[in-house]
């Protein structure tokens, strides 16, 4: 798991993969999401994030998820649909211990319902867990 809070601003969007010009939409912002995160990834793409009501088509969604959201299937397919055909999803959950965490036995079983692949996780500073979704390479060409 690679740790993405130590490394400043410019570190934790690298590791999310953001760079200049990207367009990113955030879902289930909350008053307990890292401001750390949502300015580095402002800082780096050059523009404010989305919000969720947002129509255009972008490259990165940042959804923040707690265990008591809801149902993270619905989510992540709702996540899906602004999903530029290379564009990803992260989905930051709080870690271990903290209020709202989600069980990865619970994030497993959603992934691929939602017609999403896990491709990696990480450390975010050091309340939240990333988890990087993406469409499967056979789905993208029918999209």
């Amino acid at each position: 798991m690679v740790a993405a809070g130590d490394a400043g601003k410019s570190g934790v969007a690298e590791t999310l993969g953001i760079e200049q010009g990207m367009v990113v939409q955030e879902f289930g912002w909350d008053e307990d999401a890292d401001e750390v995160v949502r300015e580095a990834v402002e800082e780096v793409s050059g523009a404010e994030m989305l919000d969720e009501d947002a129509d255009e088509v972008v490259d990165v969604v940042l959804l923040w998820w707690r265990e008591d959201d809801g149902d993270l299937v619905d989510a992540l397919v709702d996540a899906t649909t602004p999903l530029a055909e290379h564009g990803c999803i992260w989905l930051l959950t709080p870690k271990t211990g903290r209020d709202g965490h989600v069980e990865p036995a619970d994030i497993a079983e959603s992934v691929p319902t939602a017609g999403l692949a896990q491709t990696s996780n990480i450390s975010i500073g050091s309340d939240w867990s990333g988890t990087r979704l993406a469409l499967p390479k056979a789905a993208k060409g029918n999209r």
